[in-house]
């Protein structure tokens, strides 16, 4: 079984701000793969479905980012899901608009919800699907950037990037990151011109 976790804040007025982005993608990929309805437990809303032969559990916290580790342990001990077989995807301030990037372990970087993983978990050893959001260039404006909404103008790569992860989902989960961020590289290409 893998436990694939969206990171966010609960509530509509959160719903579309950067970083929520985990929940985003979280809900492209139950879509896509027809996953059942989302119900409230461990800490989160889950939702679970087959994912190319994968049985996987789709978590989005509602403790709030800063605490989201406490909804991803419990969810981790009452399924008896390795880190090695829990994905967390979050938003990424150090790549830009529409980047990805997977990663196994390592620093929180100072996102807090990946540091209130860390913490509940007592281990790095989980993956990530970084998705870039940009940086708003100063330190002091970084909280104010990441609770405000995406723009119009960042709709033209969030919804083909949502869709191509959702997609490309199988080979995140098989562990084969090099293919997984090629495709999603090649859903998201501009067409060639003709």
């Amino acid at each position: 079984m893998k436990l694939l976790v969206g990171l966010g804040n609960p509530g509509p007025e959160y719903a579309n701000n950067r970083h929520n982005v985990g929940f985003l993608a979280l809900d492209a990929v139950a879509a896509r793969w027809q996953f059942g309805p989302w119900k409230k437990r461990l800490g989160g809303i889950t939702a679970e479905g087959d994912i190319a032969g994968h049985r996987t559990v789709a978590l989005k916290p509602l403790t709030y980012m800063n605490d989201s580790g406490r909804s991803v342990g419990e969810a981790s001990r009452f399924l008896k899901i390795v880190p090695g077989s829990i994905v967390v995807v979050h938003d990424e301030l150090d790549l830009p608009p529409a980047k990805i990037r997977t990663k196994s372990g390592g620093g929180h970087g100072g996102h807090n919800g990946l540091r209130s993983i860390d913490a509940h978990l007592g281990t790095k050893d989980y993956r990530r699907l970084r998705i870039g959001i940009g940086h708003p260039g100063d330190k002091a404006l970084v909280s104010d950037y990441v609770l405000h909404d995406f723009g119009k103008g960042d709709r033209l790569w969030l919804e083909p990037l949502l869709s191509a992860i959702a997609d490309s989902a199988a080979m995140l989960l098989d562990g084969n990151e090099a293919g997984f961020l090629n495709k999603v590289a090649r859903l998201t290409a501009p067409p060639k011109p003709v």
